[in-house]
């Protein structure tokens, strides 16, 4: 049952004439569907698709096997195709790449690898053109230790001697020697303080040594932040993802001492990060107010310069009362998509119940208090669906987060059911994460058309020829029409009417079929039906109505155009997903 939730109740009708659109195919879906009463009144970013690019990874235009921005901008007519409302992308600035792009030597650049910012400005134009909205990933905690600004903050410059986090750390006096200032241990494991030569103090890294945290208590480095986001805004980004949120401020003594943090109880090796309990070291009070500054910040840029709202993505692995707190609160408004990673955690063996307990989790606080959500799909640092819930629930899952209210954010290559592929890892803090981030498979051609080079960057898929976008095209039931299908219904008025008195509701009606109903309660409902197990399930008495197929997974014996009658029984196959339709 889906706590908090109001059940539905719609006109009754027996005698039903449906209509004949369903077999004119998805296109004309569309187009019916838009125009039908009932939509709320919403801003973009609140019903918005939205898609990853891993830019290594997404098309190479210059033959040297690493994707660049002029391959983007050939391919943005494919996110126009597949409904794609904003794509973000991931760090394209300037960095020595020791973490793939997370380390920016230069906020204000674009990286070589990638091309230039005449080849931006040129993406920006033709995703304008597309109605394609832009969104740069923004990654403020840290720079490169290869930045000006580090190396002036080194030498003690007038103005940047606490643009990072010093100190001198502790006396030890038995040694006589200088430790770090407190325990705490960094994300990718060891020290989170590293001593410098030169400046003969330690600096702070919540990541990667080569990774110094700027240090957002000196008002002068949230003065050049706000200058990097007004640069990019200027050559006309619709917003901004903001990597690794909760890092930003940690927690100082009022003496100017750090606290050592307390063991968390998980492991036995000291140098692990899970091994201390994170309270100093994440989600600060300060971060939460940082947030509300940024986005008062773009709320005045369109102020003043008029357009769509611009939008913050918030990247959090944190409760979802610390996310709410990330969203705004009665006086300030915050970032708009504190992302929502619990569909995330699903695996092959999560039942229905187990769905609608992931979706529990954000609805009861984010939807009950602020009527947003958004639903993520994968990214670059988790495994593909195909591996983390088996390739027969890929288009489970893609059905799950774009029938729910809200956004939806895949990450490229779901739509089209791309899995992992075992690399040897290619980066000093890599983790393995290369699997999820080889490259997009176009067609069954020679480097499934990511390339013409004589190689790629990390290694193709064995299963390119399958799973590409080119032959998934010309199959009706492929996870890309799936994908596509899906992208039409959440244009639908029914779809559209979600805010305030809710025209949605959600269950899990037997441990393994989820149904999911969206309505604009006058004259158009949709059921969609999820079917998480490998048997067969009966439903019984769903709705005194006749409803029509529009959309039916492989896995399926139905087929769009088929009628329902859904007070009689029903039987779903094993991994089956359909959506039907009422009209009035």
């Amino acid at each position: 049952m889906a706590i908090g939730i109001s059940k539905l109740s719609l006109p009754h009708s027996n005698a039903i004439e449906m209509p004949k659109w369903a077999h004119l195919g998805l296109a004309a879906l569309l187009l019916i569907s838009t125009t039908q009463e009932g939509a709320a009144d919403i801003d973009w970013w609140e019903n918005a698709s939205l898609y990853q690019i891993y830019p290594r990874s997404f098309q190479d235009s210059d033959g040297d096997g690493i994707g660049d921005l002029k391959g983007i901008t050939s391919r943005l007519g494919y996110l126009k195709e597949i409904g794609i409302t904003a794509t973000w992308l991931s760090p394209i600035f300037t960095s020595p790449m020791s973490d793939f792009g997370y380390d920016i030597s230069n906020f204000y650049d674009i990286d070589p690898i990638f091309g230039t910012l005449d080849d931006f400005d040129a993406l920006i134009v033709e995703a304008k053109s597309l109605g394609v909205k832009i969104i740069l990933d923004f990654v403020p905690n840290h720079s490169s230790d290869e930045n000006v600004w580090f190396e002036k903050s080194v030498n003690r410059e007038d103005g940047y001697d606490d643009f990072y986090v010093w100190d001198d750390g502790k006396l030890n006096e038995e040694t006589g020697a200088r430790d770090p200032p407190s325990n705490w241990v960094s994300v990718f494991s060891g020290p989170m303080w590293t001593w410098n030569e030169k400046r003969q103090q330690y600096f702070l890294h919540q990541f990667q040594v080569k990774q110094p945290d700027l240090n957002f208590t000196n008002p002068m480095v949230r003065e050049h932040m706000l200058d990097v986001l007004k640069f990019w805004l200027d050559r006309g980004v619709d917003g901004f993802r903001i990597d690794a949120v909760p890092h930003i401020y940690e927690h100082r003594n009022a003496d100017g001492s750090y606290p050592d943090e307390p063991v968390s109880g998980w492991g036995s090796d000291p140098n692990a990060y899970d091994y201390h309990d994170h309270i100093y070291t994440k989600d600060q009070p300060a971060t939460v107010d940082l947030m509300y500054e940024w986005r008062e910040f773009l709320d005045n840029y369109r102020a003043q310069n008029g357009g769509d709202s611009r939008v913050l993505l918030a990247e959090a692995y944190s409760s979802v009362e610390t996310l709410s707190a990330y969203f705004g609160n009665s006086t300030h408004q915050g970032t708009q998509l504190p992302m929502n990673f619990q569909l995330m955690y699903l695996s092959g063996y999560s039942t229905a119940k187990d769905v609608v307990g992931s979706i529990d989790y954000w609805m009861n606080t984010m939807w009950k208090e602020h009527q947003t959500a958004n639903w993520v799909v994968g990214n670059h640092d988790t495994n593909r669906v195909a591996d983390r819930m088996g390739a027969h629930k890929v288009d489970l899952l893609n059905v799950i987060v774009n029938a729910l209210p809200g956004a939806s954010v895949t990450y490229y290559g779901e739509e089209i059911g791309m899995s992992n592929v075992d690399v040897e890892c290619t980066g000093d803090s890599c983790e393995d994460r290369d699997g999820e981030r080889t490259p997009m498979q176009w067609t069954a051609g020679k480097n499934a058309d990511f390339s013409d080079g004589e190689s790629t960057w990390l290694p193709l898929s064995p299963e390119y020829q399958r799973y590409n976008v080119q032959t998934e095209r010309g199959v009706s039931r492929s996870s890309l029409n799936i994908f596509k299908g899906l992208q039409a219904l959440k244009s639908s008025s029914a779809f559209l009417a979600f805010k305030d008195d809710g025209g949605f509701s959600y269950e899990a009606v037997t441990e393994q079929v989820l149904q999911i109903i969206r309505t604009n309660k006058i004259s158009e409902e949709y059921r969609i039906l999820v079917n998480m197990g490998n048997g067969m399930e009966i439903l019984d008495g769903l709705a005194p109505k006749t409803y029509e197929y529009v959309l039916a997974t492989a896995y399926s014996t139905h087929y769009p155009g088929q009628k329902a009658d859904l007070s009689q029984r029903i039987i779903l196959m094993p991994y089956e997903a359909v959506v039907l339709r009422w009209l009035a």
